[in-house]
């Protein structure tokens, strides 16, 4: 199984280094699941799009914000969130690390 803290801390480093501000790896693909931990530097969003079929966002580092219809939901280390059934986007505060779980239909 992947270390996600090591994952972390990688993805931490490429994402300070992207002129993005982020940086993603997928750390399980089985059939419709996908789960991927995406790193963000403070600051970075990532636009409005449309949900999967279910989803769930969990912060392993950091404090972030799902975007919402114009409405932030914000959400701190160990805390899980469903992904919202509408348009959404996600918006660090400060240099971050979610764990994004995905089924895809």
């Amino acid at each position: 199984m992947p270390d996600l803290e090591r994952l972390a801390v990688e993805h931490t480093g490429l994402a300070a280094e992207s002129p993005h501000g982020r940086s993603a790896h997928l750390v399980l693909h089985d059939g419709m699941l996908r789960q991927t931990v995406i790193a963000m530097t403070a600051g970075t969003a990532l636009d409005e799009h449309n949900p999967p079929t279910a989803g769930s966002v969990q912060v392993l580092r950091g404090r972030v914000s799902l975007t919402i219809a114009g409405r932030q939901l914000e959400l701190s280390v160990g805390e899980l969130e469903p992904v919202p059934q509408e348009r959404h986007g996600l918006l660090a505060h400060v240099d971050s690390v979610v764990l994004l779980t995905a089924v895809t239909a």
